[in-house]
């Protein structure tokens, strides 16, 4: 008898062909999840040792995630001596032993991604200028929608239209007109300080979230002039989602992390939902008065507003300029970027001056001779010379980003080395900057007039000191936030001298920002 095959599928149960189609199906997830999760790295594993590479052996799922974590808390639990800048150990604790174990350049794994950390200035530069078009910054949607998807993540066409949208924004002269809003939060602060009743002279005051409540203040009525005190709520809910948002970093690697109703995700949402709620009704408020005829306000979001209606006017399409969510987003940004970089630097510039009196009195002697006990003004702050040293050297030791990644999105050469698509490049800013190959045997002492002949020249690269970046992505608030600086650092040191007080522990460690763990403790004495 002939064996009739369709006959045969036909008596087949449809059920059993779908479960042997969901089967099949399964079996193919599967397969690819273990080449992304096991089989990928281990063969990049291979790939980058041969090529001379080294760094540590794949682990599955996880990586270096665990022992990031661990040797992170391992060196938190250990203040350092005061006056000792050698931080890298401590704040970086793997990176550091990843290079002296392995050398540079160096790989890690952030669970299945290889993460290459290049420390050369040369390979930096090309890193960051895009030199090759193929780096991108890594992208994690979810999650950084929940804190600020402005400027700072976008890629490719939009972020060529919002750079141009906000660039005008943040020229010199927009910038010294937001100068009577930098010494109004200043003088604030001052008049505050002087008013604490002090024994002996003087008084002990934490400094870190004093000078955080300064500039947020001073974003506050920079972003949104007239408004700034609806400001202050934002400023309250982002320092709050930067906390949170480094929590869920590290298990972002885990599928559907965001969705799943943990306290920290809830709160990130919650805060979110808040945050958009207060801009969306500013924004609404000011685009109205602007529509009624009302001369646009010398804030950021005027500026940005008024250039974006340019912007659609020129290209003659609605679509051209920014939606209304990218507009929260940047004014989101706004706070994150402008209210913590700026104190994180003041924060380490008086903690660092109060460590060394000598500069500190240089400094002063500076700013009195400008401006004795006046509001200082724009043509002065350019002329400091002392103060931006200092500044730059603070920058230098305690950088506010302690690392900047970018990705690869097709196979790359970097330096002789072939690294394919998803890998990531690590830039570790703090690192370099405390790097004696780059900066001589010196470079953990506090030295301000290596900056005397200017940056270019401050250190064995021009390009080496990468505080506010490189290249086209260089941070576009660095005129703001130097200009703010100046201005709150000499109005303190006009009205005050300052010392560590006997609280004070030297503990740097990185909350998305190089931050001190337990506080500024600062002695202050009114002049």
């Amino acid at each position: 008898m002939a064996f009739d095959l369709a006959a045969a599928a036909a008596a087949v149960p449809w059920s059993y062909l779908l479960y042997g189609l969901t089967g099949s199906a399964l079996l193919w997830q599967a397969r690819l999840l273990l080449d992304r999760l096991w089989w990928r790295p281990r063969r990049l594993e291979r790939t980058l040792r041969a090529q001379g590479v080294g760094g540590t052996p794949y682990r599955f799922l996880m990586g270096d995630l665990k022992d990031f974590g661990r040797l992170n808390d391992e060196a938190w639990a250990k203040p350092l001596p005061l006056r000792c800048h050698d931080i890298v150990p401590r704040v970086i604790p793997f990176l550091h032993n990843n290079v002296r174990d392995n050398g540079k350049p160096c790989f890690s794994w952030f669970g299945p991604v290889a993460n290459v950390a290049i420390t050369d200035p040369e390979l930096i530069k090309d890193v960051l200028s895009n030199k090759f078009g193929h780096f991108q910054k890594p992208q994690f949607p979810a999650l950084t929608k929940l804190l600020a998807n402005g400027l700072t993540t976008h890629e490719g066409e939009k972020w060529v239209k919002h750079r141009r949208i906000l660039n005008p924004a943040f020229h010199l002269e927009k910038l010294k007109l937001m100068l009577p809003a930098f010494s109004a939060s200043c003088e604030e602060l001052v008049t505050r300080w002087k008013e604490l009743h002090c024994s002996g002279g003087s008084c002990e005051v934490d400094v870190w979230p004093e000078l955080q409540n300064l500039t947020g203040d001073v974003i506050s009525r920079t972003a949104f002039g007239s408004s700034y005190l609806e400001g202050r709520r934002i400023f309250q809910l982002q320092s709050e989602q930067a906390k949170l948002f480094v929590g869920a970093v590290q298990r972002i690697i885990i599928p559907g992390y965001l969705f799943l109703p943990t306290k920290n995700n809830l709160k990130m949402r919650k805060n979110n939902k808040e945050v958009e709620s207060v801009l969306q009704g500013l924004i609404n408020k000011r685009m109205r008065a602007m529509e009624e005829g009302e001369k646009s306000e010398n804030d950021l979001l005027g500026l940005l507003l008024e250039s974006n209606m340019k912007d659609m006017d020129e290209n003659g399409q609605p679509s051209q300029g920014m939606a209304m969510e990218d507009v929260i987003e940047e004014c989101k940004l706004f706070y994150l970027a402008g209210m913590e970089t700026t104190s994180v630097l003041l924060t380490w510039t008086m903690i660092v001056l109060s460590m060394h009196p000598e500069w500190q009195d240089l400094a002063r002697e500076e700013v009195l001779g400008l401006f004795r006990k006046n509001k200082p003004e724009y043509e002065g702050l350019s002329r400091l010379k002392t103060v931006t040293m200092i500044l730059h050297e603070v920058l230098r030791l305690y950088p506010s980003a302690t690392v900047f990644s970018r990705k690869t999105y097709k196979d790359m050469d970097i330096g002789g080395v072939r690294y394919p698509s998803g890998v990531f490049i690590e830039v570790p800013v703090l690192f370099i900057n405390h790097d004696p190959d780059i900066w001589g045997s010196d470079v953990n002492e506090f030295k301000p007039d290596r900056f005397a002949q200017g940056i270019s020249k401050a250190s064995k690269h021009p390009g080496a000191f990468l505080s506010f970046g490189w290249g086209p992505r260089v941070c576009i608030g660095q005129n703001f936030a130097m200009l703010e600086a100046k201005m709150a650092l000499s109005m303190i040191l006009q009205h005050f001298e300052f010392e560590l007080a006997p609280s004070y522990t030297h503990a740097p460690h990185t909350v998305m920002t190089l931050q001190p763990m337990h506080g500024a403790q600062i002695k202050l004495r009114a002049i």
